[in-house]
């Protein structure tokens, strides 16, 4: 398969398209770090939410899905849908908080929050570990899902994908600034969405697909379309539902989802013009994110496994691609081979984009922690605005370089991104909790940080091999959230708390409100009010409301029309009620 002149141009297109807009934003962005990383602070809801549901589609994305769907069925994306807990948290209770702090980064909240030299240590790391290995790993996986799309698609090796691909996105990354990257998410949102629908009503119009309704009942397929597992067998509901919803949401530190919001999300957060616009934009992020973006990939998924049923026929269509490269998740890319000239570009144009925009928010959100959290505060304290954000380029530079590289030696994507989650396994409800209760402190991060670490590797790599008990890994992660909570719950106590002043000013600054803050008073009327209670009913409706759509769509697109009018009806009454708890 080749792409045509028409394919190509509408990719090239693209490339142009993101050239001009960094040209065009380099104007500002330039001045200061402000309008570098956060986009002058001054951006509306809906160009936000949308840039983030750019940012957590990459070209890897939709081959997750399409592996969870070929090997576990449509019911085992709950792994990732449960983590809409953590976001409509984040949206009702944590967006304003995030807004009303005033940071520049998630990581400088450690030294408004924690006082001391621990609070100076932690922010240091974290900078240093966020910033530089866990987004060159993040990268790295990314780009590997980029080398197997043009391989398959593109019909490049690696290298020359990379290097196309990431020398764009370095020039408008470094020129534009956040707003760059903003505004290039839009464009890469909208030809995502037209691509994926579609190329999803194309595939099912295959002869060898014959429509929704063969899709849907075909042998292939019809053991692995329902939304929710089999409550039934606990060995299937347990691990797909159960502990998602109930313990992995606030446990673990997932990229996009992080418990209390932060990361590129609280950076959005952070870009918007007021708290509305802060709220509006997780809101909208939340809704489209789960309910909306992932069908057409769900169906796109189950047509594979009528077209490519199992991994040899992948293998037998593609015999150049690398046996280290086959897998489930390449089914995805090989569909795309069956679009038509136009279409295939379009869709082509829309995964490199998709690239593109997670690159290009890693390496800004590295480089903001690298300049604000660690160069600025301990190396050079009274450098200027126009040497920080030269300094900034530099260091998107170079991390985008490092994270495009290791994608190229990269073999297994999944193990480099289950190394980057061990320093943050358990550690999710101290992000929760630190907000509302004073007496947290740095050593209770420091002292999670080092716990997880431990426990992560000991699960990993030293209890299957002494062969004690024979654990499943839903039953590690819930030991582990356990064990790492008792530790840095008794480190809490055992440790001096942070200073009275510290602790002061935040209140004043953030207003949190609730009895965890009743040793401190605040005379800002905001905090006489304590809205978590009514924000955590948001949420329930909210979740309410995402989760009604996204099974209402499922149910409507299986032919199951009285059950998908039900979820949908919950969904909009939901909306309503939410809507008068927020007005």
């Amino acid at each position: 398969m080749q792409l045509s002149k028409l394919d190509w141009s509408i990719v090239g297109i693209y490339f142009l398209i993101s050239l001009i807009i960094g040209v065009w934003a380099s104007k500002k962005a330039g001045k200061d770090t402000k309008s570098f990383f956060l986009a002058g602070r001054n951006m509306p809801w809906w160009l936000l939410g949308v840039s983030m549901v750019a940012t957590t589609f990459s070209t890897d994305t939709p081959n997750l899905v399409t592996d969870l769907v070929r090997q576990k069925g449509v019911s085992g994306n709950w792994g990732w849908w449960s983590f809409l807990l953590t976001g409509m948290l984040t949206v009702f209770v944590y967006a304003k908080l995030w807004h009303r702090s005033g940071v520049l980064t998630d990581i400088e909240f450690y030294e408004l929050r924690y006082s001391g030299k621990p609070a100076a240590f932690l922010r240091g790391f974290r900078a240093l570990y966020l910033g530089l290995i866990f987004n060159v790993l993040v990268m790295g996986a990314v780009s590997l899902a980029a080398v197997k799309f043009g391989e398959i698609v593109l019909n490049w090796p690696g290298w020359v994908t990379l290097t196309i691909a990431c020398s764009i996105t370095l020039i408008y990354s470094t020129l534009g600034g956040l707003k760059a990257i903003i505004i290039t998410d839009f464009v890469q949102f909208t030809l995502a969405m037209i691509g994926s629908i579609w190329a999803s009503i194309y595939i099912l119009g295959l002869e060898q697909i014959d429509g929704l309704s063969n899709l849907i009942s075909h042998s292939n397929v019809i053991d692995k379309i329902s939304l929710i597992p089999d409550l039934s067998n606990p060995d299937v509901w347990v691990p797909v539902l159960l502990v998602p919803l109930a313990v992995q949401w606030w446990a673990s530190y997932y990229p996009g989802a992080e418990p209390g919001g932060g990361g590129y999300i609280a950076q959005r957060m952070f870009s918007a013009k007021d708290e509305k616009n802060a709220i509006g934009a997780t809101l909208l992020f939340n809704i489209a994110h789960y309910a909306i973006r992932p069908w057409p990939w769900i169906l796109i998924a189950l047509s594979s496994l009528i077209i490519f049923p199992e991994l040899t026929d992948i293998q037998s269509a593609f015999p150049n691609l690398p046996e280290d490269k086959l897998g489930h998740d390449v089914a995805y890319p090989a569909m795309l081979t069956l679009l038509p000239s136009g279409l295939l570009g379009l869709v082509a144009a829309s995964l490199i984009a998709a690239f593109m925009s997670t690159m290009s928010t890693q390496v800004n959100l590295g480089a903001s922690y690298l300049v604000n959290d660690f160069y600025k505060r301990f190396i050079n304290p009274t450098a200027s605005e126009s040497h920080l954000v030269q300094i900034a380029r530099l260091f998107t530079f170079l991390s985008l370089i490092l994270g495009a590289s290791l994608g190229l030696v990269l073999k297994n994507a999944g193990q480099a991104f289950s190394l980057l989650l061990l320093l943050g396994a358990g550690t999710g409800l101290i992000y929760i909790l630190r907000w509302f209760w004073w007496r947290i402190n740095a050593y209770t991060e420091i002292v999670a940080m080092i716990s997880s670490l431990i426990i992560s590797i000991y699960f990993s790599f030293i209890h299957d091999e002494l062969q004690l008990i024979n654990l499943h890994e839903w039953q590690k992660l819930v030991i582990g959230a356990i064990a790492t909570t008792l530790v840095w719950i008794i480190a809490t106590f055992l440790t001096p708390p942070d200073d009275k002043e510290t602790l002061q000013k935040f209140v004043n600054k953030v207003n949190p409100g609730g009895p965890g803050w009743k040793k401190f008073s605040s005379t800002d009327s905001i905090n006489k009010i304590w809205s978590v209670p009514t924000g955590i009913l948001c949420m329930i409706l909210g979740c309410i409301i995402v989760y009604g759509l996204l099974l209402g769509l499922g149910y409507i697109l299986y032919g199951k029309i009285i059950i998908g009018t039900i979820s949908l009806s919950l969904s909009l009454i939901s909306s309503l009620i939410l809507y008068k708890l927020t007005k």
